[in-house]
């Protein structure tokens, strides 16, 4: 499997990467924002920054919420946009977290925020994670596409430019804006069933982190999350045995999945599932 860092010289330089994920029209399931809350716990991350709320959000729209402490006092949490950093034990990558809720003004401002934050912080490179309602069944693996319109993250992970074009969110934009102000930048995009679109959805999170783990080279312990992945995976076959229509749509997206991959049995594709297998295998 092709890594992000094949040409970053020395071993012993640090790279630091930053993910993004935001909830609300790029975040199906919730998939992204919680694949990136699962990666600062597991590494342990600290805030380094926010970016303050009262410039970029409407209030009406995106309501803060009341919470309360074991002591029963009360605290109003705001939305915002948390900045975290994490080290990656035994490797030379540090993770720049970036996780918040999709701005209601003055997008342009936001993001370049945002980007002056990455330089302050000497980032490298930003990948930018999200997750999309799709026609995908909940049966198959999660479809995760990757695109960047760098050149070197293309030749290094051996992917396509994007050729969407239509509607963005914050997401899009910051690709645009990173890309701009000379970082490299990726997007990392899940398929969530859309008549499985609630939150959570353990199955498209751990799709998206098993592509961070291939791209970026680092293990994550994530034997939680399979078991979560299966048990809901179970939970929406159970209720498509209970309608008939669900049941019957189901087996046509499974019949139209099939017929899309098979031209994808090549020898790159057996090589990656093969190369997951030893990895994981070595881990247990």
């Amino acid at each position: 499997m092709r890594g992000l860092f094949q040409d970053s010289g020395s071993p012993d330089q640090r790279v630091t990467v930053m993910l993004a994920a935001f909830e609300g029209w790029n975040d199906a399931g919730e998939a992204a924002s919680d694949a990136l809350k699962f990666m600062g716990r597991y590494w342990g991350s600290e805030k380094v920054a926010t970016i303050d709320a009262d410039e970029f959000y409407d209030f009406q729209f995106t309501r803060p919420v009341v919470t309360r402490n074991a002591q029963g006092q009360r605290k109003i949490k705001w939305p915002t946009t948390r900045i975290s950093k994490a080290s990656v034990p035994d490797t030379n990558v540090d993770l720049i977290l970036v996780h918040g809720v999709e701005p209601s003004y003055k997008w342009r401002a936001y993001t370049a925020e945002l980007i002056a934050s990455a330089k302050e912080l000497n980032v490298d490179c930003i990948i930018l994670v999200g997750a999309l309602l799709a026609d995908v069944p909940h049966t198959r693996p999660i479809p995760v596409t990757v695109t960047s319109d760098d050149d070197l993250m293309r030749e290094n992970l051996d992917i396509e430019p994007s050729t969407y074009e239509g509607p963005i969110g914050i997401v899009g934009v910051l690709s645009e804006v990173g890309s701009l102000a000379d970082i490299p930048t990726l997007s990392l995009w899940a398929a969530v069933p859309h008549y499985v679109g609630q939150s959570p959805s353990p199955k498209a999170q751990l799709a998206l982190l098993n592509r961070l783990e291939e791209m970026l080279h680092l293990s994550l312990d994530m034997h939680v999350l399979v078991e979560e992945s299966e048990a809901w995976e179970r939970g929406v076959d159970e209720l498509a045995i209970e309608d008939p229509e669900v049941a019957a749509y189901v087996r046509q997206l499974e019949e139209a999945k099939d017929t899309a991959d098979l031209p994808e049995a090549s020898g790159e594709s057996i090589a990656r599932e093969f190369e997951r297998y030893l990895k994981k295998r070595r881990k247990d």
